[in-house]
């Protein structure tokens, strides 16, 4: 058990973030769930409703959940942060996008699939369900896993990361003034006193 608190010390930034991207994901792909009642995926321009409106549900579901829960930030200037981090989030947004948009219109893994499924004598001959397969199959095992990774890497390096650096340098900072204070007390306190 102690071997498993350690770990968990050790990765718990990385455990953390990766159970909030799992809920992130869910609330995310639920949004294009229900959007996809009202919109079409295969049309080009309703795609991209689709996933726009995904994105911005999962931005605003991510932001406080990883400022608290993952990267534990202090940052006062909580609009600038939700700014700087939402912008990082647009980059990803538009990998996302461009992800979906070749790998569901342009190059399909439909064939692919439908013959993987064939060798478990599952048959599927619904061209609507074909396409669902296919998206989904990019959403969950293209899209999802490169965003996830470069939403991190920002969110590490660029949104939350540059505080906890600017946090030690000023902590540094503090103790050599610490350090240089008893310094010049344990002199005074050696010289000799005149009398």
């Amino acid at each position: 058990m102690k071997k498993i608190k350690e770990l968990f010390k050790k990765y718990e930034e990385i455990i953390v973030y990766l159970i909030v991207g799992v809920l992130t994901t869910i609330v995310s792909w639920a949004a294009c769930f229900v959007a996809k009642f009202f919109l079409d995926s295969n049309i080009s321009w309703q795609h991209f409703i689709i996933n726009t409106i995904g994105w911005v549900v999962g931005v605003c579901f991510a932001y406080p959940l990883n400022r608290t829960w993952v990267f534990k930030s202090k940052n006062k200037h909580i609009i600038k942060e939700f700014g700087g981090f939402a912008a990082s989030r647009i980059s990803t947004w538009i990998l996302d996008v461009l992800i979906m948009w070749f790998f569901v219109n342009i190059v399909s893994f439909k064939t692919l699939l439908l013959k993987l499924l064939s060798l478990f004598n599952i048959i599927i001959s619904d061209v609507d369900m074909q396409d669902k397969i296919n998206y989904w199959f990019v959403k969950i095992f293209i899209s999802a896993v490169l965003v996830t990774l470069a939403n991190y890497v920002f969110s590490k390096f660029l949104i939350f990361g540059k505080k906890k650096k600017k946090k030690k340098e000023e902590d540094s900072e503090k103790e050599e003034d610490d350090t240089g204070k008893e310094l010049n007390e344990n002199e005074a306190d050696s010289a000799p006193s005149e009398q």
